[in-house]
């Protein structure tokens, strides 16, 4: 007969193994739908809050697209986003290479009351197209990334229901469920992995409108930036229904250099202005 002592034993080694596993004992029982949502929002929330008051960031990007044959194609851009009174965000993305993208632009603006702006600006016939919100799950210069992919992630804009603490590569995480509320969106749901610690997203699974695994976005080499902010060295987009992949790399992280900084005089800012000659 096992003895109440070895039974504490038992339950203290549980404890312990979940403990080194990033698992709480205390939620180690299922939580009600309503509680999982309710711990769900309220991480989500938190690492909103932890991300605010950059004010802006600009940064260079190399993208690499990746055929389930090996080949490659490489892109150079650069892009900044600037935070906007109550969630209004915008952000800007400009290919300088190769020539035959060099130009072309991409402007968002963040509407949390609604859909957001988007505006591609196509350097060869001069026209800046919108992407309307029905459009916004498209591949984006042929990437893996799609438009909804590279705007801004507003909170407001989706559901959270907390799915489970579980570590991965060795580091404590918490697992969510987003759910997008938008009708449009390309994606039934995704799954996010974000660290307990500080609350840095570092892989997303994105399913379809089927509910099928789509793609898995993951995150790498995470650098900190005035003691605050922590951004990506490395994304990489991985489509598992086309074998297709696309990496983007980040560097010369700048804060706080204004909108306008190393932009040329008329770069296209606002819906419906042109770009005049976006490149360098």
């Amino acid at each position: 007969m096992i003895s109440d002592r070895h039974l504490a034993w038992a339950r203290r080694g549980a404890a312990l193994l979940m403990v080194a596993c990033g698992l709480s004992p205390a939620l180690a029982e299922p939580l009600s739908e309503e509680a999982a949502i309710a711990r769900g929002t309220a991480i989500a929330e938190r690492a909103d809050a932890q991300g605010q008051g950059y004010g802006d960031v600009q940064s260079s990007m190399t993208m690499v697209l990746h055929t389930p044959a090996g080949d490659e194609a490489v892109r150079v851009l650069r892009s900044r986003a600037m935070e906007g009174a109550d969630g209004r965000d915008r952000s800007l993305i400009i290919f300088d290479e190769p020539r035959d993208v060099a130009g072309t632009a991409l402007l968002t603006h963040a509407n949390p009351d609604g859909d957001d702006g988007r505006w591609l600006y196509l350097p060869s016939v001069n026209r800046v197209k919108r992407i309307a919100s029905s459009g916004q799950s498209g591949a984006f210069m042929g990437s893996e990334f799609s438009y909804e992919d590279l705007g801004p992630q507003d909170i407001s804009k989706y559901r959270f229901k907390w799915v489970r603490d579980e570590p991965l590569d060795g580091t404590a995480m918490h697992v969510l469920e987003r759910t997008p509320k938008d009708p449009d969106s390309g994606y039934a749901r995704q799954v996010v992995w974000m660290d307990q610690a500080n609350l840095r997203l570092h892989k997303v699974a994105f399913y379809d409108r089927r509910d099928r695994l789509q793609k898995t976005l993951t995150a790498e080499g995470f650098t900190q930036h005035d003691g605050r902010y922590w951004r990506p060295l490395q994304l990489e987009m991985r489509n598992h229904q086309s074998g297709r992949s696309t990496t983007l790399r980040f560097e010369n992280y700048r804060f706080d250099a204004g909108w306008h900084y190393g932009l040329p005089e008329l770069v296209w800012d606002q819906p419906g202005r042109r770009i005049a000659n976006p490149g360098r």
